[in-house]
Order: structure tokens, then C-alpha cells, then sequence
């Protein structure tokens, strides 16, 4: 990785090496070795805070975008990415960086148009069977 820092970095190296000793490692593990999974982080918290597709990672700057997403998988199924938050919410608190009296819910923030739970409303299709049988001739 060069020196200059580019806009598709995220990570300072100090919050790489605190991230990096919660994650998992592939000694012992079956396939190829992890490689370079501070670009597959990177990659993530880009894609995080993006909101691009997966299929829409720079492939320069953080490798293949099946590599990342298989990783990000990975990290969710197993309650990595929970201890990830977990231990840099513990940190950020315990130097009083989070202000906790800060909420968002859903009185501030709308649901998307098709978030709603109704459904369609049915058809008016001329009448009810019984009807549409007597007009048919059918007894």
C-alpha cells in the first residue's frame, strides 16, 4: 500500500491494527489463505457507507467484489462483525466520544414506499360466484 492516502482508504493504520486483532484467521482453515484483509474491510466499510452495490466496488482499490462480499458474510455468520462493534463501542464510551442521548427512530426517518405492510385492496370482479354462475346458466 503507498504512503499517500487515497480517498478510498478508511482506515487509519491505528484503527487497523485495533480491527485487525478481532478477526479471524485462516491458519487452519481449509482453501486458500485470507489475503490482504485490510482491503477486504476497507472494502466493506466503503460499501457501508456507499451504499453502492457489491458488484460496484472499485475492483483497483479493494480486489474482486466476490472476495469482500464473502468475507462480509463470513464476518456477519459468525459474530465477527458483532464483536468488531462491540469492543469499538466499549472503547468509544469508556473515552466518552458516543453521546447515548441521541436517537433515531422511525418518527424521524421514513420507511420506504414499498415497506409498508398492506396489501392490495381485491378486485371488484363484477359480483360474487354466485351471481356470475346464475348469469352463466349454471345450477
Amino acid at each position: 500500500m503507498s504512503d499517500t492516502k487515497s480517498r478510498f482508504r478508511v482506515l487509519t493504520d491505528h484503527q487497523w491494527e485495533t480491527v485487525e486483532r478481532l478477526l479471524p484467521s485462516s491458519d487452519g482453515q481449509r482453501g486458500r489463505p485470507f489475503h490482504n484483509s485490510r482491503l477486504v474491510v476497507e472494502g466493506i466499510i466503503y460499501r457501508y457507507r456507499t451504499g453502492i452495490p457489491w458488484r460496484d466496488l472499485p475492483r483497483d482499490e479493494y480486489g474482486p467484489w466476490q472476495t469482500v462480499w464473502k468475507r462480509h458474510r463470513r464476518y456477519c455468520a459468525d459474530g465477527t462483525w458483532d464483536a468488531v462493534l462491540t469492543y469499538l463501542l466499549t472503547v468509544a464510551d469508556a473515552e466518552g466520544k458516543i453521546d447515548w442521548n441521541v436517537s433515531v427512530d422511525a418518527s424521524i426517518t421514513r420507511a420506504h414506499q414499498h415497506a409498508t405492510n398492506t396489501t392490495r385492496p381485491e378486485q371488484d370482479t363484477g359480483g360474487s360466484i354466485e351471481s356470475q354462475e346464475s348469469a352463466a346458466g349454471v345450477d
